[in-house]
């Protein structure tokens, strides 16, 4: 498969998402474990129902990310705003909220949570997360929420992260990865490219993209298993405060086997 048909079926498959998110409806029972049953109480309290209901992804990385007065947060594909809005209250009136997607359903059900919740230190930008539209050095935290496994090209995704995190930041994100043990052909077997599971990296590839980037104090904390062998994971990384000379040379995650489109849930019913 192409980039391109990639985002294309992971396009599709959210985009229906929002527009079930929309109209109240979002999504099936089987599905609402990992999603918004992954925040608490009072935090789905504090948001617009649409945003609580799109919430597809496997964590809570604002959980994880310890941000801080002021701090301006990237959230690679955002979705409906659930941890853009979250990040929001926490970074306070002299931070700033950033959420990146490349689906316009998405986005303009986000635009319409975040005005409902009344968020005012929040921006919304449309594009890819292997291209993200910011400059360099320009973000203290860099947050997702199961979207890596997503991406067409997990390498240029990180090295995005890199270029835009300013020296001394960092991420923490959540997301979908397999046990080594696993071929790529197994993860593909466990399910589809838009359900989280057939593009989800080893524990080991992960960790190596991410010092291939040149991230530093990387960590990679297992949460609950999703199906055999495919584990969410809350994953932590730092940009050096000074750049290291000598940087190790990009490699290519581009290889994994792809499924078809199907369901966005594995064989047991999750995401």
């Amino acid at each position: 498969m192409t980039t391109e048909t990639i985002h294309e079926i992971v396009r599709d498959h959210y985009a229906n998402a929002a527009i079930q998110a929309s109209e109240g409806s979002c999504c099936t029972t089987e599905n609402q474990g990992i999603g918004a049953e992954l925040y608490s109480t009072l935090e789905r309290n504090e948001l617009p129902n649409a945003a609580v209901l799109a919430s597809l992804g496997c964590g809570n990385p604002v959980a994880v990310a310890e941000l801080r007065e002021g701090e301006r947060v990237l959230d690679l594909g955002s979705g409906g705003g659930i941890d853009v809005l979250l990040s929001a209250k926490r970074v306070g009136p002299t931070g700033r909220a950033f959420g990146l997607d490349m689906t316009d359903e998405m986005l303009a059900l986000a635009q319409q949570n975040a005005a409902d919740a009344g968020a005012t230190n929040v921006e919304f930008l449309r594009g890819h997360i292997e291209a993200i539209p910011l400059p360099a050095n320009s973000i203290d935290v860099v947050i997702s929420n199961c979207v890596v496994n997503l991406a067409a090209d997990k390498s240029a995704v990180f090295a995005e992260i890199v270029r835009v995190l300013r020296p001394g930041g960092r991420m923490g994100v959540s997301d979908i990865v397999a046990e080594d043990r696993l071929s790529a052909a197994e993860r593909a077997e466990r399910g589809s490219y838009a359900g989280c599971i057939a593009g989800a990296l080893s524990i080991s590839e992960f960790r190596a993209g991410l010092e291939s980037a040149g991230l530093v104090d990387i960590s990679i904390t297992p949460s609950h298993e999703v199906t055999d062998g495919m584990i969410s994971a809350i994953i932590r990384a730092s940009k050096p405060t000074a750049r290291a000379t000598g940087a190790k040379p990009r490699i290519s995650l581009k290889s994994l086997p792809l499924a078809t489109a199907g369901s966005c849930c594995g064989p047991d019913g999750v995401c």
